[in-house]
């Protein structure tokens, strides 16, 4: 099977593999499509394994990455997903063998990903990658990790910005940061919203919608991350039932 990038060109017809089956009137893939758009010319690469299925990586020069960290001459990888039936063939191993090369070919540093202490859902796998080499460059809480993958020796590490370390804010009540980043949140995040509004629950929503945004965001996942009274509660894209038990 071959691999193929993403391009201003074929982004309209080309399906992007992490996007949820849509429903007639729903906005999730045109609102990922129109992100990706934007970002391709900052520099972003979606590499794709040419089917129908969830096998891609997504990564962008670290100084136009969607999180609160520096980074300067590194590549950051937004999303590196294999699932399904395609798992356990080495499609991993190859689009991060690719992204490395591009990478390096462009005169990078090194790679820099999100992840967390123990796999998280959302998140890159911590036991994958430091298997592949990555080490933990800084930590923000709760559980957070920024894993690097230096291509020479004594280079200086992506640090998280001051912002985002320590998993707090200053609002009362339920607090919901979300990008489109992912098509699943142009669905959920408003969804939740309707729902906290039905139960009479102080909800605001705040929707990450430029880089500079990001990057000064008190939650390294500006893809979606839940607070309640100040305190971070998760980065997983919450459905109606889940956030209902939450809130119970």
């Amino acid at each position: 099977m071959e691999f193929k990038t993403l391009t201003l060109d074929n982004l309209e017809t080309e399906h992007i593999c992490c996007a949820i089956t849509e429903k007639k009137g729903e906005n999730c893939v045109p609102s990922k499509k129109a992100w990706l758009r934007e970002r391709i010319g900052e520099g972003l690469v979606f590499r794709k394994l040419d089917v129908r299925g969830k096998v891609f990586i997504e990564y962008l020069p670290m100084e136009a990455a969607w999180i609160p960290a520096a980074g300067e001459g590194y590549m950051y990888i937004d999303c590196l997903w294999v699932s399904g039936k395609y798992k356990g063939q080495g499609y991993g191993d190859q689009l991060l063998s690719q992204c490395i090369e591009d990478s390096k070919a462009k005169g990078k540093k090194g790679l820099a990903v999100l992840s967390s202490k123990k796999k998280m859902a959302f998140l890159s796998d911590p036991k994958y990658l430091k298997y592949k080499g990555f080490r933990v460059a800084d930590q923000a809480e709760p559980y957070f990790e920024l894993l690097y993958l230096p291509f020479e020796e004594g280079i200086a590490a992506p640090r998280f910005r001051d912002c985002a370390r320590d998993g707090r804010i200053d609002e009362k009540g339920w607090v919901l940061y979300y990008s489109n980043q992912c098509p699943h949140t142009e669905k959920y995040a408003p969804l939740i919203a309707q729902m906290a509004e039905a139960e009479g629950v102080d909800f605001k929503l705040v929707k990450i919608e430029s880089r500079e945004q990001a990057q000064n965001a008190p939650t390294p996942f500006t893809t979606y991350s839940m607070f309640h009274d100040g305190s971070f509660v998760t980065n997983e894209i919450l459905s109606e039932k889940k956030f209902e038990r939450m809130i119970k």
